[in-house]
């Protein structure tokens, strides 16, 4: 029972806020976001109230809305109020007015006043912990401010559950990230409700700020795409419930969110949410379309534009189906709707938007009669908003809308009017617009000709026509036609009283104006089958006598021939059938409607070709009885159906009824479906002479003769001529231009007039024809044209003069026609007429262009430029221009010009005369047709050519100008002719001609790099065909290559230098071989061309253009002049080097070889008495200008290079490993090599410079040769007297050395056998630089390869460290001889310890001369000390005591003078690895024997010493330390000892005194180390020792004791402070000694102060790890603490603020007794009454020390405490009474009650 009722009350006690515990309540108050809490605890509520309620004013003044919590909770009320004690109503309406005042505060978290506010109601009303939910919502949107960390620290343990995931951040008291939130926004929803309900709640309140619905927009939104993609599932089904989930969750807080009309930043920020939640859901469109009416329902005009963005996204996830009514209702208020989506659209994809609001918007103008979204469909359609289907989609909907306006909805119509006008005004667009809405008409179901008729208006656009002509608008215009009944009988009984006589034809040329009357009625009638009755029996219309009069037929003919609509054209054709089936029409010849009914049936109208179909059959039937009786019959029309009928040409009966019967009728079916089929079987009729026109009948009934068809042909063509309907003439001849004619008889012939009279016309008269049916006039323009044949001599003449004529220019297309007609007929001339054309043509190209603006011009340019010219042709055009520029070269008369020495300058100032420029434009024009005619196909064309380029030199000096255009254009021509002359032997050139001379001229006269370039590759092209032609020309064309096309970069460049190198050199070289002179000298100027060209070659064509040259010339004749004039013309540069060791590289090791001799013997010859060709190619004896020595010096100095070429060593090692022809001539050559190298070198031996050069050549030579050759011609090459020599020689030795690989072992066995040669070098020669690099072949032949034969290298080691080598007084060779021998050490370890004797001693010595030379030797030093740091890495036994003795002494002197820091490094590696590697007792032995003198040298020295000592102990184990403990003590106790024998010594030693605290430092830290490694049983001794011997010296000596013991108790502040609680214990010894000094010193002297401050540091080290109550015996705690007490008495002379205050503080706190902590009180309050201030003054601030870090434990000693506290209340001191006030705030603190009535 206990149990339970203890862990209920625990229960109770856990969940209570209120405690009676006075410290958990006093922690509770101290919880504050502004104070630090020990000063929080001490606040009472009026001091708090006061500081919060200043900031709670201030948030007043910012914003009114505060004011009301001033009589709430900030009234003078709130601070006696306690949550504790209220009801749970009252708490419930507190809770409220704290969250309305939290959610208004949150706008202005970053102020001061607005914490200090908040900071009231965490005091006062502790919100921290009842409404700890609310405050951290208020506080999250600033989790990345300090504040909201501080607000964490005073948070309760435990959270809310919302909120748990804080705990960390708590805990450490972190900002937690935004990503943190993001997760736990993402995987759990009542965190993001918590939030969500916050900032609404807040918006709704209209306490809503930027940064709040920012916060929660970015959380909301990165949360929903977090949600999203963890919900992603593969299975469709799933993934659409999972979304429909996600929807539930957060769809009520957007709902809410987007009708918050007042918060517009709320809504942006939803529409970000919905935006992500749709693009990555899965909602079905009825989802999305709720969306879009709930964010249609709130926007306002803030939110209205991101509310479209959002609004065009959600329509893109949504099938493309209209808007709701909802949605489009909303829209259509929106002012300027079309240009905002206009805006929009430009930066965000709206198609499915617009096209949903427009199909929306139809659907409302034709079902509810709302025409305002018209203008609005139109925008979108016009401004490319929608793609081309949702275009079309858009027009079906406006037409069927326009279909299904009825009365009912429309009973003004305004709305179908409103519809015809927009679909017009869309149709005619010029833009694709019109296009997609010509699909659209053709792919929809509404019958397009009723809906016409029924908008009165005609909605197609005009495929035909161009514009409508005025008259024919007013005819089918809606608001001109009669609207009413009445209107339209008063326009009938208008027309009736109209007169026409029985002559009168419709089909005039002239338009008359009863016509047009009757016209505009009939369309008007159109509508009631009643009214065309009543307009059909109209007096003027003929209807009765139409079978005698052409009036009513031809009316008809026209109407269906005419630009009307389809229901007009197919109403006239079935009038005319109806009138002809009368009794009055049999016995007529109506011939004269056949070609008008075959018109109709090419009709792009459907139903307009079926009611022409029914006419054809009425007309078929006529003929048939009329040719069964064909002699009683009368034609129609005869005499009046034209203008002018008498040359009209007519048909017999017999083929009309065959025409009718045989081609038309059979295909009628196919001519209703097909509009062009009706030209494809009357084209096929005619030009059939024996089948059926149609199908495979074979009946003889079906048989055309070909007087039938000449007949038909005949006939037709005549209609076409004479009939003034455009229409009908374009329907016409689309079959007839398909027939070129029926026995001899053409269409050209039968149709020319046609063309004759279209072509007459002007631009006006053709324009007004064509618009007066609306008809293209291209089509005419293309149709009359094709009339004629390719062969038609009339035709052809008729076309080529007509385009020549003035009135044509004013009809481009037409005269485009014309010449494209021309053009297609080109492959069907014949050679005659090609030539007549082509002579035109070539006349019209060249007519000035300023008469008719080029037109004709250009056009007979571009046809000559698009036909394929015949040789003969393009050989009389060149051949026309020859005497023509033989006239213009001879200037005029009367203007001769002045004449120059030059011939540029002759032209420069000339200018061309008109017919020169004429002449230029022709030659310009010839040679563009003779490049695009193929040239290669014409290469009997070369002659010509080349005399029309002879040509252009004169017209060059004419014009001062290069023509360079016209010079490429030639030579282009001439470069693709050539290759046939190659392949057809008969073809010849021309060798009289000069060809070669012209091509030069060309190419050093022009600077275009294209024509030098063509010139280039001409004469490359050339010289391979006829040789002869070139040759003796091309040399200056490489000197001009070197000044111009080397030069260039460009890829084309290249290709053409590389191919005049290819084709030209090697027929060049043939014939310098047959000539008299060698061919290197013949070739010279070739290289000179090259070679100068060098520098400004591009560096990467450099290479392959050289290597390419050399190629071809010959590498083994041509490579080493290359090289030698490279090297001479440029010198010995970086650069040129590379480069001709890139070169010589490229090619075989033989070449090399050979160039090499060649380029020896040049070099040769340059010192010849007489040379002869290094003066050709160098230039050496040139009037004597030239130094031969210089030129020597560059070609030698080119050779080291050329040797050292990686590959050439790579190919001779290769080589001479082989026994094979090639292998034995590389060694015969490299022996020619070799001798002539030596023999060039022994006669330059007056030329030192030249002969070192020989020298640098022989050593590069030699490492050609694979290792052990290389030994052998080295041993013969040192037997030599010459010094230089065989010093080079060795040096190649060395440097072969390196390149030699450590495990070959070839290399090996030769390397190691040379070893004697080497050491008797060492051992005989006098020539101190040759004994150096002998000895670094040693160093270098021994490390690596010395561990394999120790034998050979101990007699090498020997050498080295006897009398001829490091005994030898020469610096540097000692130097080599020291590193030499460190070498060998390693290599060969215990084997080198006989010469060790000699080496070390000597090593040492010299060290030692190195410092105390007046020059310091830094390299002898380093030397040395690598020789010792050797040994003791490997032989370290080897460095005896007396050894290390001097090397220790030598190193204190090194350390005391100033060699630089590469020597500090060097001895200081040296003397670390020693304290490693060698023996402890001996290392230990000669440390302590060290020790003085290393003091005498320098501190420098001293703390190498102590460094060294540390490494010691550091590395060695602690049984080696322990074995030499009694080394070690005294070397510390000698230590200890510095500071007094230094001070004592006085004079000199400033510097060092200096750096003892240092130094002690060091050595305290060293003997740390020692102890580190002994046990106490074994330290315990030297500490007693160390402290007996610490106060051995005389008591008279008093500097010297206080010295010592300074130093004693340094290291033992040190020891104290490192071991800690673990030493404690070894206090014992030194608690006599502390307190003798403590009593005897006199701080006030400056030592005494120190060591005074010095024990009593040691001792608050040993108080404070105190851990085994050591100071607590009374023993200890009697013998220290009242000397340290005593101690305020130096108060006046020293600040005890420092030491002794610290030092009594830790005394109490580790003598953790009352008696001992009572007995420390008493004496210091005794010092409380001390007659001195400065006592009670240190007294009372030691108190306050105590106090702080004791607390209630030493207050228990208050009632003592308190006289004495009230007497220094009233001190006469001010410090001490300050301090005392201090003393007793902290009292307060801690007690955490006022002494004000305990002092009273």
């Amino acid at each position: 029972m206990t149990t339970a009722l203890s862990a209920q009350l625990a229960q109770i006690a856990a969940n209570s806020k209120s405690t009676l515990d006075v410290k958990a309540q006093k922690a509770a108050h101290s919880k504050s976001l502004i104070f630090e809490p020990r000063v929080a605890a001490s606040q009472n509520f009026q001091t708090l109230y006061g500081i919060c309620h200043q900031g709670f004013e201030e948030l007043c003044r910012l914003d009114s809305r505060f004011v009301p919590f001033g009589s709430t909770i900030f009234s003078e009320q709130s601070q006696d109020e306690d949550r504790s004690q209220m009801t749970a109503a009252e708490n419930a309406e507190l809770d409220k007015k704290i969250e309305s005042f939290l959610h208004l505060a949150g706008a202005r978290l970053r102020l001061m006043p607005t914490i200090k506010a908040i900071e009231w109601l965490i005091r006062r009303f502790r919100i921290h912990e009842y409404n700890t939910a609310i405050l951290i919502s208020t506080f999250l949107p600033y989790h990345t401010i300090p504040a909201f960390v501080t607000l964490l620290s005073i948070l309760p343990r435990d959270l809310p559950q919302v909120y748990k995931f804080l705990d960390p951040y708590v805990r450490s008291l972190t900002q937690p990230p935004r990503s943190v939130l993001v997760h736990q926004a993402t995987h759990h929803p009542d965190f993001l409700a918590t939030i969500s309900i916050y900032t609404l709640d807040a918006c709704r309140a209209q306490q809503h700020y930027p940064a709040l619905i920012s916060f929660w927009g970015g959380i909301m939104t990165e949360a929903v795409n977090g949600m999203l993609d963890s919900m992603r599932s593969g299975r469709r089904s799933i993934q659409r419930s999972n979304d429909q989930t996600l929807l539930h969750q957060i769809g009520p807080t957007l709902s809410d969110a987007l009708v918050m009309h007042k918060v517009p930043g709320l809504q942006i920020a939803c529409y970000m949410v919905i935006s992500v939640f749709v693009a990555k859901g899965d909602l079905e469109d009825a989802a999305i379309s709720a969306l879009m009416e709930q964010l249609v329902s709130g926007w306002t005009a803030e939110s209205l534009r991101p509310g479209l963005v959002c609004l065009s996204i959600l329509a893109q996830y949504r099938s493309a189906k209209q808007m709701s009514g909802k949605v489009t209702r909303a829209l259509l208020k929106i002012p300027n709707l079309s240009n905002l989506l206009s805006e929009i659209g430009k930066e965000h994809s709206i198609g499915k938007l617009a096209n949903g609001l427009c199909l929306a918007l139809i659907e409302r103008a034709y079902k509810k009669g709302d025409i305002r979204g018209l203008p609005v469909v139109e925008s979108m359609l016009v401004g490319s908003v929608l793609n081309d289907q949702q275009t079309a989609v858009v027009f079906k909907s406006l037409l069927l809308a326009a279909h299904k306006a009825d009365d009912n909805v429309d009973p003004q119509g305004q709305v179908r009017k409103a519809l015809a006008a927009s679909i017009i005004k869309l149709s005619q667009l010029d833009t694709d617009v019109g296009r997609i809405f010509t699909k659209a008409i053709n792919e929809t179901d509404v019958d397009v000709d009723a809906l016409e008729l029924r908008l009165g208006t005609d909605i197609r656009p005009k495929l035909l026509v161009a514009e409508q002509p005025q008259e024919d608008v007013t005819m089918v215009n809606n608001e001109n036609a009669p609207a009413s009944v009445d209107e339209f009988l008063y326009a009938l009984r208008r027309i009736s009283n109209l007169s026409t006589s029985p002559s009168d034809s419709c089909l005039r040329a002239v338009t008359s104006d009863i016509f047009t009357d009757l016209c505009s009625v009939f369309v008007s009638s159109l509508a009631e089958p009643e009214n065309l009755k009543s307009f059909d029996q109209l007096a003027p219309l003929q209807h009765n006598s139409a079978s005698k009069a052409p009036f009513y037929l031809t009316f008809l003919m026209r109407i269906w021939c005419g630009p009307y609509p389809a229901l007009a054209r197919a109403a006239a054709l079935d009038m005319a059938k109806r009138r002809l089936k009368d009794g009055d029409c049999k016995g007529v010849d109506f011939q004269a409607l056949l070609p008008y009914g075959l018109a109709a049936l090419n009709d792009p109208s459907k139903r307009v070709r079926r009611a022409a179909a029914d006419l054809i059959a009425v007309l078929g039937n006529l003929f048939h009885e009329l040719d069964k009786n064909s002699e009683n019959y009368t034609r129609w029309a005869s005499d009046h159906l034209y203008d002018n009928s008498e040359s009209l040409v007519w048909m017999a009966i017999d083929n009309c009824h065959k025409l009718l019967r045989n081609v038309i009728a059979p295909s009628l079916e196919e001519c209703v479906l097909n509009a062009d089929y009706i030209v494809e079987v009357l084209q096929n009729a005619l030009n059939s002479s024996s089948k059926s026109s149609v199908g495979e009948d074979k009946d003889k009934k079906s048989h055309l003769s070909h007087g039938t068809r000449r007949s038909i042909l005949t006939f037709l063509a005549s209609h076409a001529i004479h009939t003034p309907l455009v229409t009908l003439k374009v329907r016409l001849l689309a079959p007839l231009n398909q027939v070129k004619g029926v026995s001899g008889t053409t269409r050209t012939q039968l149709l020319l007039p046609l063309l004759k009279w279209w072509s007459s016309l002007s631009s006006d008269d053709a324009s007004r024809v064509c618009a007066q049916e609306n008809a293209e006039e291209s089509a005419l323009d293309q149709s009359t044209v094709e009339v004629v044949l390719p062969n038609d001599k009339d035709g052809l003449e008729f076309l080529l003069d007509v385009v020549g004529t003035q009135r044509l220019l004013t009809r481009p297309n037409l005269l485009h026609a014309i010449f494209s007609r021309i053009q297609n007929l080109w492959q069907s001339m014949k050679s005659d007429a090609r030539h007549i054309v082509a002579r035109r043509m070539l006349e019209l190209s060249q007519k000035d262009p300023s008469g008719d603006g080029g037109v004709v011009s250009s056009e007979a340019a571009n046809l000559l430029r698009n036909v394929e010219l015949t040789t003969d042709i393009l050989l009389f055009f060149l051949e026309s221009l020859q005497p023509a520029a033989k006239m213009a070269t001879e200037p005029p008369s009367g203007k001769r010009r002045r004449t120059s020495s030059s011939e540029a300058h002759r032209g420069l100032g000339t200018q061309p005369t008109p017919e020169l420029s004429a002449m230029l434009r022709q030659v310009t024009f010839v040679l563009q047709l003779v490049e695009g005619s193929n040239p290669e196909k014409h290469p009997e064309l070369l002659n010509a050519l080349f005399n029309a380029l002879s040509e252009l030199q004169h017209f060059r000096v004419l014009v001062g100008s290069e023509l360079g255009y016209l010079q490429n254009l030639i030579l282009r021509s001439l470069l693709a002719m050539v290759p046939a002359y190659k392949n057809n032997q008969s073809l010849k050139i021309d060798s009289t001609g000069g060809h070669g001379d012209l091509l030069v001229n060309c190419i050093q006269k022009s600077s275009s790099p294209s024509v030098q370039n063509t010139a280039l590759l001409l004469v490359a092209s050339l010289a391979n065909v006829a040789p002869d032609l070139v040759l003796n020309s091309v040399m200056p064309i490489f000197t001009h290559m070197g000044g111009s096309v080397l030069r260039q970069s460009d890829d084309y460049s290249a290709h053409v230098i590389n191919q005049t190198v290819k084709e030209v050199v090697p027929p060049l070289i043939q014939s310098l071989r047959k000539g008299k002179i060698s061919p290197l000298a013949g070739a010279s100027e070739l290289l000179l061309s090259f070679v100068t060209a060098y520098e400004h070659i591009p560096s990467h064509r450099r290479l392959g253009l050289f290597v390419s040259l050399v190629e071809t010339l010959g590498a083994e004749e041509f490579l080493f002049a290359l090289l030698a004039m490279l090297t001479n013309m440029y010198g010995n540069t970086d650069q040129v080097l590379s480069f001709a060791t890139e070169v010589f590289n490229y090619f075989t090791v033989e070449i090399q070889l050979q160039s090499l001799i060649k380029l020896l013997g040049l070099i040769g010859d340059i010192f010849q008495p007489r040379p002869s060709l290094s003066t050709v190619l160098l230039g050496a004896n040139e009037q004597g200008d030239r130094d031969p020595q210089k030129i020597g010096f560059r070609q030698l100095s080119l050779i080291p290079h050329l040797l050292s070429s990686r590959k050439l060593t790579t190919q001779i090692s290769k080589l001479t490993e082989r026994d094979d022809m090639e292998a034995s001539k590389v060694r015969e050559l490299y022996s020619t090599l070799l001798e002539d190298l030596l023999v060039l070198a022994d006669s330059l031996k007056q030329h030192k410079n030249l002969y070192n050069r020989c020298g640098d050549a022989l050593s590069k030579l030699l490492n050609l040769l694979s290792i052990g050759e290389f030994i052998k011609a080295v041993e013969t090459l040192l037997d030599r007297p010459d010094v230089i020599l065989r010093r080079k020689v060795l040096r190649a030795v060395e440097v072969r050395i390196d390149e030699e690989s450590q495990g070959d072992a070839n290399s090996r066995a030769a390397l190691l056998a040379f070893l004697p040669h080497l050491t008797a070098i060492i051992r005989v020669s006098d020539d101190m630089a040759y004994k150096h690099i002998a000895v670094g072949c040693v160093d270098k032949i021994s490390e690596k390869y010395g561990k394999k034969d120790p034998e050979v290298v101990t007699a090498a080691a020997s050498t080295i460290a006897g009398d001829q080598c490091l005994g030898q007084d020469d610096d540097q060779l000692r130097v080599m001889a020291l590193l030499c021998l460190a070498s060998l050490v390693d290599v060969l370890q215990d084997g080198i310890v006989p010469v060790l004797p000699s080496a070390i001693p000597r090593a040492l010595s010299y060290v030692a001369e190195s410092i105390n030379n007046e020059t310091p030797k830094v390299e002898l030093h380093n030397a040395g000390y690598a020789f010792i740091a050797a040994l003791t890495q490997h032989l370290p036994y080897m460095l005896s005591g007396s050894y290390l003795g001097q090397l220790l002494v030598v190193s204190s002197a090194s350390a005391s003078s100033s060699l630089g820091k590469e020597a500090n490094g060097a001895r200081l590696q040296c003397l670390r690895l020693l304290a490693k590697q060698v023996d402890a007792k001996t290392l230990f032995s000669a440390l302590e024997q060290n020790w003085v003198t290393a003091i005498d040298s320098s501190p420098t020295a001293t703390r190498e010493y102590l460094d060294i000592l540390g490494i010691a102990l550091d590395k060695h184990s602690k049984t080696d330390i322990s074995k030499n403990v009694a080394s070690l003590s005294a070397i510390f106790l000698n230590a200890f000892d510095l500071r007094r024998l230094k001070c004592s010594k006085g004079d000199g030693q400033e510097d060092f005194i200096r750096q003892i605290p240092r130094i002690e430092q060091a050595i305290n830290d060293v003997a740390l180390k020692m102890i580190y490694k002994l046990n106490d049983a074994a330290f315990r001794p030297i500490f007693s020792q160390l402290m007996e011997w610490a106060t051995s010296l005389p008591k008279k000596d008093v500097e010297g004791r206080n010295l010592r013991l300074l130093s004693i108790y340094s290291f033992l502040l040190s020891f104290f402070g490192s071991l800690k609680s673990i030493v404690t214990s070894y206090a014992s010894y030194i608690i006599d000694s502390a307190v003798d000094i403590l009593r005897t010193v006199s701080p006030k002297r400056p030592v005494e102060q120190e060591l005074w401050k010095r024990v009593l540091d040691t001792l608050a080290k040993c108080f404070e790890h105190d851990q085994d109550d050591f100071w607590q015996a009374p023993a200890h705690f009697s013998a220290i603490a009242p000397v340290l007490v005593s101690q305020f008495s130096h108060a006046s002379s020293i600040n005890l603020t420092n030491d002794l205050i610290p030092a009594i503080v830790e005394l109490a706190a580790a003598a953790d007794s009352q008696e001992h902590q009572k007995e420390l009180n008493s004496s210091l309050l005794k010092h409380l009454r001390s007659e001195q201030t400065s006592v009670r003054l240190a007294a009372v601030k030691c108190e306050q020390a105590l106090t702080n870090r004791l607390g209630e434990e030493w207050l228990s000693m208050l009632p003592e405490m308190l006289p004495y506290i009230s007497e220094l209340q009233d001190d006469d001191d001010e410090d001490v009474e300050r301090e005392t006030h201090r003393w007793i705030l902290g009292i307060e603190g801690v007690l955490g009650e006022k002494l004000d009535d305990m002092l009273q």
